[in-house]
């Protein structure tokens, strides 16, 4: 757990084994999306709520999370489901109280993330996890650690948070840039943006035009996105603005 004076919030707490190792620590706030497992944790924390120490909402995190889960700065720790653990650290990477993440989910998703240039893994969720701060994926977790166990590895991930990123039109740009990983990063940039603009935009940041996106690192991505932009920006406003995209991969 991050050794800080943050909040902890947790995020699908279940039965409530990780929740009670917190509560040694920290104050908790919690998240719980089911009905019957938010009665139980009444009752298995009845003390902790009635004194104020533990803080339980029911529903859907994601249905509440506009822009700051809670207006203090906070850590997310959490053993978050498999189905919606992208879009968590997603929206925590976006918020701005949300100072560091130390979640556990399946491994190639935390692989994603603290993947580095050039590493097979390397992706949209890798350049956006550097551009918040430092990632890193902790250790491994085997199934055999659960009852029952799952068909994949889980894996610790971390993530020290120095910004958040919120712009929709970097993540737009990235969509794109990853959309086909293995082919060029110009041949998937050019299915959306002017392929003469960028050439010359690869040949002022001295860029071979064979880049394939996993080569790149984030600082050249935010160096393309900030000419992009740019040129775009300065055309008529009502027919140069960059376009959505599809899904991250």
């Amino acid at each position: 757990m991050p050794k800080t004076s943050n909040k902890i919030v947790e995020i699908g707490p279940g039965l409530g084994d990780l929740t009670k190792k917190l509560l040694e620590q920290k104050d908790v706030i919690a998240f719980e999306i089911d009905k019957d497992l938010c009665e139980y944790l009444r009752k298995r924390f009845a003390k902790e709520l009635a004194s104020g120490k533990f803080v339980l909402h029911c529903g859907d995190v994601l249905d509440v999370w506009q822009g700051n889960l809670i207006e203090e700065d906070y850590d997310l720790v959490a053993n978050l489901p498999y189905y919606v653990a992208t879009n968590i650290v997603l929206k925590a990477l976006e918020d701005d109280r949300c100072k560091n993440i130390l979640v556990m989910l399946q491994k190639e998703v935390a692989d994603k993330f603290s993947a580095k240039p050039k590493d097979r893994n390397f992706s949209a969720l890798s350049v956006i996890a550097q551009s918040a701060g430092e990632a890193k994926r902790l250790f491994v977790v085997k199934p055999d650690s659960f009852i029952p166990p799952p068909k994949v590895d889980s894996a610790v991930l971390w993530i020290h948070k120095k910004q958040s990123v919120k712009d929709q039109g970097f993540l737009d740009f990235l969509k794109v840039a990853f959309s086909q990983p293995r082919k060029k990063l110009l041949k998937n940039l050019s299915t959306r943006y002017d392929k003469e603009l960028l050439g010359q935009i690869f040949a002022q940041l001295d860029l071979p035009q064979t880049l394939r996106p996993h080569e790149a690192t984030t600082s050249i991505y935010h160096q393309i996105y900030a000419k992009l932009k740019e040129q775009i920006d300065g055309k008529d406003n009502s027919t140069a603005s960059i376009p959505t995209a599809a899904p991250a991969k």
